[in-house]
């Protein structure tokens, strides 16, 4: 699998799990109160972390290489499997899977197997702070929690109130372009969209992470176009064929660091900072325009 269809493959499912790591299995140093956990998405390992719960993480799947203390902890899976006999090693007290990222038949099979498996929902925004909290009761680390919980909830806030009634502007978000993916409405990067006063060009269609073809954008000719920062600005080469696209004509091409937006977890404060201040340049690039043409 090359370096980019694994990165597709990643943000699809917001999972950056492609393969498993061959790292030999070794105990971790328990925590003072000897809870264990694993989880098996590198978002949950970050939430884990913002939970004040990172001393007792044992084992983590691949890709978890967020705060930096969770690339040395031992990885157990990978996006579809789980090595039992790592798992069983680690002797985890709590196993957190991701509930629609997680295979069912992977959490059936580890509370078969006897392992507590506590399936975490990050859909959305609201599901972060909720994420944060629920980790902190199963670790005793609900103080912790709740004050991280809080903080980005009211930063999220915070930013919704100063952006979200900003002057309308279309934005197509670009998940990968070969093959061609955006987000649909229910996607939690539509949200972040709608917080910096944005209207996602996909919002309508059914499937969270679909498939749009190239005369598809075209058609809905979007003001200003966004794609990660691991694609470069190679991401924005197919659309530069298009000289009358609005996003063209105003020069509103952005990235937005990859490792911020691409996981559900507290690092989106910083991403949906970065969305809305690219989309106060869009604005400002799509006023200066329209001006020129109308001077």
């Amino acid at each position: 699998m090359t370096e980019r269809v694994a990165r597709v493959a990643a943000l699809l499912c917001l999972l950056a799990l492609v393969s498993s790591c061959e790292r030999e299995p070794t105990l971790t140093d328990v925590n003072d109160a000897g809870t264990r956990i694993v989880t098996l998405a590198p978002h949950l390992s970050e939430l884990v972390f913002d939970a004040g719960a990172g001393d007792m993480l044992v084992g983590v799947s691949a890709y978890s290489d967020f705060p930096p203390e969770a690339a040395s902890i031992e990885i157990v899976s990978d996006a579809f499997t789980v090595d039992q006999e790592r798992l069983r090693l680690l002797a985890p007290d709590i196993v957190l899977a991701w509930d629609s990222g997680t295979p069912s038949h992977v959490v059936e099979e580890l509370r078969t197997a006897g392992y507590r498996v506590e399936t975490i929902a990050a859909g959305n925004l609201a599901d972060i702070g909720a994420a944060i909290r629920r980790i902190g009761r199963l670790t005793a680390r609900e103080a912790a929690a709740e004050k991280v919980a809080v903080m980005f909830e009211r930063e999220m806030l915070a930013l919704r109130e100063q952006y979200s009634a900003m002057t309308p502007i279309t934005a197509f978000y670009q998940v990968s372009l070969k093959p061609l993916y955006t987000i649909n409405g229910a996607h939690y990067i539509s949200e972040i969209l709608g917080i910096c006063g944005a209207t996602n060009a996909f919002a309508e269609l059914n499937e969270l992470a679909p498939a749009v073809s190239v005369e598809s954008v075209v058609a809905r000719d979007p003001e200003a176009i966004f794609a990660g920062s691991a694609d470069g600005n190679d991401a924005f080469v197919e659309w530069r064929r298009w000289p009358h696209l609005r996003a063209n004509r105003y020069e509103n091409y952005f990235l937005i660091n990859s490792d911020h937006i691409g996981r559900p977890t507290t690092r989106l404060v910083a991403a949906t900072a970065s969305l809305c201040e690219s989309l106060q340049v869009a604005r400002e690039n799509r006023n200066a325009y329209q001006q020129a043409k109308g001077s």
